[in-house]
């Protein structure tokens, strides 16, 4: 965990002290439920919160200093027994400031990695790639935001010889100030899609606000690119001076080019050519687009000189993040729970993915994809006829817009489609048609929490 002195905290943040009872703070905090005695407890503002209410508390717990914003009234800390900063506007400005003052204390390379799909798996699979020589950090879940950001380079010690972080995006500027922050060596785009088209407009403003990571990466690092996506592929000629750039794919001519496919069970084998040799992987999830993830990983160890051995000692070594395609027995039945999030990109590759692995018969459970804007329909209606094409046996459909996927698969010829109103629908719809040896997919955007639906198996 970061520690700062007092002097640090200024130094960084410009902050000026109320009053002063300590030096030295052993981390910074912004949950008082995570708070441990000496540390700073940094109170966050929202819009549903304030953490400036709970600097009384943060101190009975244990916190040597908080911090506060110019605006926090001085009645909520006189009489604190603590070091009291104020922040000179707000204090999540003053987060971010405290975590590139920590950043720049390391020189370890740092792998960030932003894209439409695949950021979180991505990120799990480059930090396992990486795990079989160093001691890596990670982003957690996908805390990939300007609070998440921070959180994450704040765990940086002398321990780690390296960083993997997800930076996400809601528009144009954001990838940029978040890699401001992060100070990255290597940069990965995994591809462009329409999520975050209600935001945007369209898919070329998407790939702009994305090419902004490779924008980020200064001379002597490097950028990645999946060269089957023409999007970021184009993305190439962002690139600074002195910026090495590497590209990874299946279809198109790559620096490292996977082959030669094959799912296993719940395993994929694949080949991998690069540096004139070709080798083969074994990668512990299915999924053709996790070939992609699978392939950013293995470029960003080759950027860094890893032999293909040690890079699949990685691979073995693989932790993935909850409700990424994960495979569990219910009863008599196999769910895939690929619930976190969806959009058409990530829902037609868990589709086509199911048609893999299902031995029997197939089940899709499919609800909204949401921030799709003036394509949303046809969006919904595309998931549905990708339903309908890959021969699933049922499909049962939640929320508003999942009532598009049932249209898109009804017109494709799909009989057995169920509209559900309710979770509870769904469940009882479930009970009705279920065989024992169907393999039963989730997926939907996390403002519809299909997961929940595996409960009621």
């Amino acid at each position: 965990m970061a520690a700062f002195t007092a002097a640090d905290i200024q130094a960084a943040t410009g902050a000026r002290l109320r009053q002063q009872t300590a030096e030295f703070f052993s981390g910074v905090v912004t949950d008082t439920r995570k708070i441990v005695p000496g540390v700073l407890f940094l109170a966050l503002r929202g819009e549903r919160f304030n953490g400036e209410d709970f600097v009384r508390e943060a101190v009975e717990k244990g916190a040597a200093g908080v911090l506060v914003s110019s605006s926090c009234p001085g009645e909520k800390t006189a009489g604190l027994e603590a070091t009291v900063f104020e922040a000179p506007t707000d204090t999540l400005t003053a987060y971010q400031q405290l975590a590139l003052f920590w950043r720049r204390r390391f020189s370890v390379p740092l792998i960030a990695i932003t894209g439409s799909n695949g950021k979180t798996t991505t990120k799990d699979l480059t930090a396992a790639v990486l795990s079989s020589r160093w001691k890596v950090l990670k982003t957690q879940a996908n805390f990939n935001n300007e609070i998440g950001l921070p959180l994450t380079l704040l765990q940086l010690t002398e321990s780690h010889a390296a960083a993997v972080i997800e930076i996400g995006m809601r528009g144009f500027h954001q990838i940029e100030a978040l890699a401001k922050i992060a100070l990255p060596s290597i940069g990965i785009v995994t591809n462009v899609g329409e999520t975050h088209m209600e935001l945007l407009g369209s898919l070329e403003n998407i790939a702009k606000a994305k090419s902004e990571m490779v924008e980020a990466i200064p001379a002597g690092g490097t950028v990645i690119l999946n060269n089957d996506n023409a999007y970021v592929a184009a993305m190439a000629a962002k690139a600074k001076a002195g910026v090495r750039v590497l590209t990874f794919g299946v279809e198109q001519a790559a620096d490292v080019r996977g082959g030669d496919i094959r799912t296993e069970g719940r395993q994929t084998r694949f080949t991998a050519s690069f540096g004139g040799q070709t080798h083969e992987f074994l990668l512990p999830m299915v999924g053709r687009h996790n070939v992609d993830n699978a392939l950013a990983a293995l470029t960003a160890g080759y950027a860094l000189g890893f032999t293909a051995e040690e890079m699949q000692a990685g691979l073995g070594k693989l932790e993935v993040t909850k409700m990424r395609f994960e495979y569990k027995k219910v009863g008599a039945y196999t769910v895939i729970n690929d619930a976190y999030n969806a959009s058409p990109m990530s829902m037609a590759a868990a589709l086509k993915t199911l048609a893999e692995v299902a031995p029997g018969r197939k089940i899709a459970v499919l609800g909204d994809m949401l921030e799709l804007g003036s394509v949303s329909t046809a969006a919904h209606e595309a998931v549905g006829r990708e339903a309908a094409g890959i021969g699933a046996d049922a499909l049962i459909t939640r929320g508003s817009l999942g009532e598009s996927i049932a249209d898109g698969a009804e017109a494709a010829g799909l009989q057995a489609v169920y509209r559900c109103s309710s979770h509870e629908a769904a469940g009882q719809k479930l009970h009705e048609i279920l065989q024992p040896g169907d393999t039963i997919l989730f997926k939907g955007s996390r403002g519809l929490p299909m997961a929940g639906l595996i409960d009621l198996l």
